[in-house]
């Protein structure tokens, strides 16, 4: 077995009692679901989590213009309908404060913090076959052990960092969106930079437009953003919400995104072209993810109907930007089909770039060079001089968090050899040679609202150790030919969607924003309804792909 070298001071602010039945890693949304989950069915949880409260992402992420890209009414949990009867939510969208809010309440109400050890890492841990237990080592505060062992690390919980040439010479300021500052910077009457186009940048852009003196937004690649329609939600409507819990927690789980929208059921070719108009201006119209989950039921599959969608995007666009040159610029290509990098809600997004102090700079085909002490130099020498540089590059996704944290097989093979070249796990939540190590939002996920998929793969887990439990079983670990299997499935699934276009398009669902990431997919391209069904199918069929000790 492998060893591991820690920098360990024997009980240092951890728990009296050292061994559990589950450690979870990860105090978001998915390790608070699961601690929830499994402290309710009887087990001794405990939860270890880096940051000094709750949230996860929704504790590190702070950056101006956060908030959730799902509608409040399902960015939640729905297992409790006290819980659910007693929260008000505030907007359809709400912001980063409002989100934290509802986890410290959720850690509030069940008295999830007692568990906890808050503002402590996991260094490694090492899987022992003879007691059927892992060892959890805590950086600086000993270890424990436990009999499983659970990864809820979050999908996107590992930034990209920037890696520009002569950063260190900038004589400004400079900032990462996904480390932003608890004291928010000044950018007030400044020269701001931001370089990145992502879902991130898109929330950042209005509002730093808004009071920065002179914007600069370095383009590499054009998004497609659909308008959020934010609002607050008044007490009627809030009523509604709350009385219509049962149907919308249906609908979410019978939506391919997990939305609450009734699934398209009509392919593109069912309609007449002005019916189709009709269908996407309605969609557009209502915002949230309509024009993509309730349009029609071959969007990713038919490139004839992407296409439409697509086309009828970039028209959108153009009419919210005044300078035709500008408008063109943030228009994606046609041989990009709109779904296949993640899609944004925007919130005034197209409409600050008619702001006189915003200036759009390709850098397609004009790359950025350099920083220099002055500001951000390209390609042909052009120099853009800024007082604040705001970089919003993207994340490491779903494999990051885990991959650096030294968990190691019974061979002695830690996550990040195994993910080498791509990743690769059974139904997202287990992997052949880690016994007894499942995750909550691992890499083959499906490609849905978050929070209710969270949940789900929560309440599965917590019930599948519940049987293991009730029958006596030492260890449980997945079959080698179901991870291939399931791996070969996620393969298929890309192949006959438009996904499988991800790479070109440097999508992170392909694992390609980053340089020398494999290409391997790391969403479940079928839907969550069909994600779910094959959970279920592996239980009631007492789960005939794991190997049981």
């Amino acid at each position: 077995m492998a060893t591991v070298q820690t920098t360990m001071a024997p009980d240092a602010g951890r728990a009296a009692n050292t061994d559990f039945d589950v450690v979870v890693i990860g105090a978001g949304f998915g390790g608070l679901a699961a601690l929830k989950e499994l402290r309710g069915r009887g087990f001794n949880v405990r939860v270890v989590d880096a940051a000094p409260e709750v949230g996860g992402t929704w504790y590190w992420n702070r950056y101006p213009g956060l908030r959730v890209d799902s509608e409040s009414r399902i960015f939640c949990y729905s297992t409790d309908p006290e819980l659910l009867e007693e929260w008000d939510w505030h907007e359809r969208f709400p912001a980063q404060p409002e989100v934290l809010k509802y986890l410290c309440h959720v850690a509030d109400r069940y008295d999830l913090r007692k568990d906890m050890d808050l503002n402590t890492r996991v260094e490694a841990a090492r899987y022992d076959q003879d007691s059927g237990r892992w060892t959890v080592f805590l950086e600086g505060k000993g270890s424990y052990t436990c009999q499983f062992l659970l990864g809820a690390t979050g999908v996107l919980s590992i930034p990209m960092e920037p890696n520009i040439p002569g950063l260190d010479t900038f004589k400004g300021e400079w900032y990462l969106t996904a480390k932003w500052p608890e004291k928010e910077p000044d950018l007030h009457g400044k020269r701001v930079g931001i370089i990145g186009t992502g879902a991130t940048a898109v929330q950042v852009i209005p509002l730093v437009s808004a009071i920065a003196s002179e914007l600069t937004v370095f383009q590499r690649t054009p998004n497609y953003v659909l308008p959020a329609r934010n609002y607050p939600i008044d007490a009627m409507t809030r009523r509604s919400i709350k009385d219509n819990y049962d149907a919308l927690w249906g609908m979410v789980r019978e939506n391919p995104g997990g939305w609450a929208f009734p699934p398209a059921d009509r392919n593109f070719d069912d309609f007449s072209p002005e019916e189709r108009e009709r269908i996407c201006e309605a969609a557009w119209e209502v915002g949230s993810m309509g024009l993509m989950v309730s349009t029609f039921a071959d969007l990713m599959t038919n490139m004839e109907a992407n296409t439409f969608v697509s086309d009828f995007v970039r028209r959108k666009i153009r009419m919210q930007v005044n300078d035709p040159a500008v408008a063109k610029v943030l228009c994606p290509e046609k041989d990009n089909p709109i779904g296949v990098k993640r899609v944004p809600l925007g919130h005034q997004y197209y409409e600050a770039f008619n702001r006189d102090n915003v200036n759009l700079v390709d850098v397609s085909a004009n790359a950025i060079e350099c920083i220099t002490p002055e500001g951000v130099r390209l390609a042909d020498g052009t120099s853009h001089d800024l007082d604040v540089i705001i970089f919003a590059l993207g994340y490491d996704a779903f494999t990051g968090a885990l991959s650096k944290i030294d968990i190691r097989s019974t061979s002695g093979e830690s996550i990040n050899e195994r993910w080498s070249e791509g990743a690769v796990t059974y139904q997202s939540v287990a992997m052949n040679g880690f016994p007894n190590f499942f995750m909550v939002g691992g890499p083959q996920i499906p490609i849905a609202n978050f929070v209710p998929t969270l949940e789900a793969i929560a309440v599965y887990l917590s019930e599948t150790l519940c049987i293991m439990r009730d029958k006596g079983i030492k260890s449980v670990e997945v079959k080698p030919e179901a991870v291939d299997r399931y791996v070969e499935h996620m393969h298929e699934l890309t192949d006959v969607t438009l996904f499988r276009e991800a790479k070109r398009l440097r999508s992170w669902f392909q694992g390609a924003n980053k340089e020398g990431k494999p290409d391997a997919p790391l969403l479940h391209y079928g839907g969550l309804p069909m994600f779910l069904a094959d959970l279920e199918a592996e239980k009631d069929a007492g789960f005939p792909s794991y190997v049981f000790e």
